[in-house]
C-alpha cells in the first residue's frame, strides 16, 4: 500500500469571497517550505460543467489550465503559490459530479439501485478527491504528501450541502490523523469605536458543527489584528484551542499572508495535527523548501519597500471588476517587483475612449484619455464581444504613434493588427469577422476547426507550442531575447479567432513582424513585434496564466522593463539588482 496522503479542507463562513483561496494557497506554500509535495483541489458548487461560459463580471476571471480546462480563478492562485501545473481534474463542480453519476447510472453501474445524493453523489466526490490526490505532480514522479481542498461557497448554502456531507464522511474514510479542517470566517469591526464582533464566527462554527464537521483551525479575517481577549473568546465559544485560532488581518499585500500565518505558528499546529514529522522528506527536497521560503520572504519584503512606480494603463472591457483580470494583475505585480518597481494600474474602460462617449459623457471621455496618456505603458487584455473594441484600437494606435510600450493579449493582439492594417497598410475597412461576419476586409477570421454553434469547451484551449521564425528580424527580436533565446515556447491559449494569414505579407512589409507562429502548422500567427519601437509586442496566447511570483512572464517582464526605461540595460545583460538587495530567481 502507498503512503497515506494528508488532507486539509478549507471551508468558509459568514460571507462569500472571504479569502479561502488565499488561505488555502498560503497554507500550501508553507507546507512546501517544509519540503512536502502539495496539490490542491477547488470545489465549485455551481451546476456548470466548468467556468468557461461564465461572464468575467459575474464570476471573475476564467483561468485556463495546460490541458485546456477552464476553471475558477482560485486554481491560478494555487499554481502561482505552489508552482505546480494543475489539470481540469483539480476543479470539481456540481455539474461534473452529477454528469459522472448519471453516466454511471445509464451504463448500469449501480446494478439497479436507487441512485441518491447519499451515498452515490457523496461517494463520487470522495473518490474524485482521492483519485486526484494520488496523481503525481506534473513534471515529477512525486505523489502529493498533502492535498488541500477548498470548498467553494459558504457553509449553509443549499448547493454546498452534498459536498459538506461528503467531507463529513471523508474524515472517517481517511482517518483522524490524515484530515484537518480550516474554517475561514469573519470578525467584523463595527461601530465608531471599532469593536470586533465574534458572533458571526460563533454562528458559522455552530452551523458547521451541526453538519457534522468540527474545525481544527480558525482563520479569522478582520480589518485589524486581534485585540486582547478576542482569541480567548472565540476559543471558548467555538471549542477551538487558542493557539489554533489565527488572525488574518488586512496586510500590505497578499504575499504577506504566508508570513503572517507562519509567525503565528500554523506550521506547528499542522505538523502536530497531521503528524507531518513522521513523513520521510529527502534532504535535497527539504533544502529546496528552505530556499523557497528565503525567496518568498524577499519577494514579500520588496513589496513593502519604497520603490519607484511604473504605471500601466489596462484598457479592457471588464474593468468594473478587477477579478476579471486577476492573472493579468498578478503578472504585472510579479514583473514589477522582479525589476524593483511597484506597479500602479490605471484602469481604463475601453468604450470610454470612443467618440460616442465624448458626445454622451465628455468628462468620462477625457478622464479615460488622461489616465491612459499619463501611463508609462499600455496593456490591452483579452475579451469577447464588440463592446469597447474601437477604444482598444485607439489605445493601440496611441501606443504605436507615441512610442509608448504596448502589450496586447489575445484580443489585444487582434486589435493591434486591425489598427495597423487600417492606418499603415491602407485597409481602411479592416475589422474582425467576430464582430462583423460580412466585413469587407477581415483582418481577423474564425478558425476553421472550431465548432461555431457549441459554446462550452470548444475554443482553441490549453498549452500549445509557438515557434520563433528563422528570419533576421525574429532571431534578434526583443521578445525572443526575453524568452532566453528559446526557439520554441509553450503558452496557454483561449480563442476562436485568429489573424487572417492572407494579409500577413502586407503587414510585415510595413514593419509589423509576426516573429512567432504555431509549431503545428506554421500558419497561425502567435507573436508580433513592431520594428523601430521601444516595445510593441502582442501575443495570441495568454502569457499571464503561467506567471509565477519568482518567475515572471517574459512578455510582462518586457513591458515593465520598457515602461521603467530598463529594457535596453536588461537585454545587454546588466544586473538590475543593487548590491544591497537579494536577487530573485528568474
Amino acid at each position: 500500500m502507498g503512503k497515506q496522503t494528508k488532507y486539509i479542507i478549507v471551508s468558509g463562513g459568514v460571507i462569500s469571497g472571504i479569502g479561502k483561496g488565499i488561505i488555502a494557497s498560503s497554507t500550501g506554500l508553507l507546507l512546501k517550505t517544509l519540503g512536502l509535495t502539495v496539490t490542491s483541489i477547488k470545489i465549485d458548487p455551481y451546476l456548470n460543467i466548468d467556468a468557461g461560459t461564465l461572464s468575467p463580471l459575474d464570476h471573475g476571471e476564467v483561468f485556463v489550465l495546460d490541458d485546456g480546462g477552464e476553471a475558477d480563478l482560485d486554481l491560478g492562485n494555487y499554481e502561482r503559490y505552489l508552482n505546480v501545473t494543475l489539470t481540469r481534474a483539480n476543479n470539481i463542480t456540481t455539474g461534473k459530479i452529477y454528469r459522472e453519476v448519471i453516466d454511471k447510472e445509464r451504463r448500469g453501474d449501480y446494478l439497479g439501485k436507487t441512485v441518491q445524493v447519499v451515498p452515490h453523489v457523496t461517494n463520487a466526490v470522495q473518490d474524485w478527491i482521492e483519485r486526484v490526490s494520488h496523481t503525481p505532480i506534473s513534471g515529477t514522479d512525486r505523489v502529493p504528501d498533502v492535498c488541500i481542498v477548498e470548498l467553494g461557497g459558504t457553509v449553509g448554502d443549499i448547493e454546498s450541502a452534498p459536498f459538506i456531507e461528503a467531507m463529513r464522511q471523508f474524515q472517517f474514510r481517511v482517518g483522524h490523523d490524515n484530515f484537518c479542517l480550516i474554517h475561514v470566517s469573519l470578525v467584523p469591526v463595527v461601530g465608531a469605536v471599532g469593536e470586533p464582533k465574534t458572533k458571526p464566527t460563533q454562528a458559522s462554527v455552530r452551523d458547521l458543527r451541526g453538519l457534522g464537521l468540527s474545525p481544527d483551525i480558525l482563520a479569522c479575517r478582520s480589518a485589524q489584528p486581534f485585540e486582547d481577549g478576542i482569541r480567548e473568546k472565540l476559543s471558548m465559544f467555538c471549542q477551538v484551542a487558542p493557539h489554533q485560532i489565527f488572525s488574518v488581518h488586512d496586510c500590505e499585500s497578499l504575499y504577506h499572508i504566508p508570513v503572517l500565518l507562519r509567525q503565528q505558528g500554523i506550521l506547528d499546529v499542522l505538523t502536530k495535527r497531521l503528524q507531518l514529522g513522521q513523513l520521510d522528506i529527502p534532504s535535497e527536497i527539504a533544502h529546496e523548501g528552505e530556499q523557497l521560503w528565503a525567496q518568498w520572504r524577499e519577494f514579500a519584503r520588496r513589496h513593502t519597500r519604497s520603490l519607484d512606480r511604473a504605471t500601466i494603463a489596462v484598457v479592457g472591457k471588464y474593468t468594473d471588476l478587477a477579478d476579471s483580470y486577476a492573472s493579468v494583475v498578478k503578472a504585472l505585480e510579479h514583473a514589477a517587483l522582479n525589476v524593483n518597481r511597484k506597479i500602479q494600474i490605471n484602469w481604463v474602460e475601453a468604450s470610454d475612449l470612443e467618440e460616442a462617449t465624448m458626445h454622451k459623457d465628455p468628462l468620462k471621455y477625457h478622464e479615460a484619455w488622461q489616465r491612459m496618456c499619463a501611463s508609462d505603458g499600455i496593456l490591452v487584455p483579452g475579451g469577447f464581444g464588440e463592446r469597447g473594441v474601437e477604444g482598444m484600437i485607439l489605445a493601440a494606435k496611441w501606443a504605436r504613434e507615441h512610442k509608448l510600450p504596448y502589450l496586447g493579449i489575445c484580443l489585444g493582439m487582434q486589435v493591434a493588427v486591425i489598427e495597423f492594417a487600417r492606418n499603415m497598410c491602407g485597409m481602411a475597412n479592416a475589422f474582425s469577422a467576430e464582430f462583423d461576419k460580412d466585413c469587407e476586409m477581415p483582418a481577423v477570421v474564425f478558425m476553421p476547426e472550431i465548432d461555431p454553434t457549441t459554446m462550452g469547451g470548444t475554443m482553441r484551449l490549453g498549452s500549445r507550442p509557438t515557434k520563433f521564425q528563422d528570419t533576421e528580424f525574429a532571431r534578434a527580436c526583443m521578445i525572443k531575447q526575453l524568452y532566453g533565446g528559446e526557439d520554441e515556447v509553450h503558452e496557454r491559449h483561449r480563442h476562436r479567432y485568429e489573424v487572417n494569414p492572407k494579409i500577413v505579407d502586407d503587414l510585415e512589409s510595413k514593419g509589423l513582424h509576426f516573429v512567432g507562429r504555431d509549431a503545428e502548422t506554421g500558419e497561425r500567427m502567435e507573436i508580433l513585434e513592431l520594428a523601430d519601437h521601444p516595445y510593441f509586442v502582442a501575443a495570441q496566447y495568454h502569457p499571464e496564466y503561467i506567471t509565477r511570483p519568482l518567475s515572471p512572464s517574459p512578455p510582462f517582464l518586457g513591458l515593465l522593463l520598457a515602461a521603467s526605461k530598463q529594457l535596453d540595460a536588461y537585454l545587454a545583460g546588466q544586473d538590475l539588482v543593487t548590491e544591497a538587495e537579494t536577487k530573485l530567481k528568474m
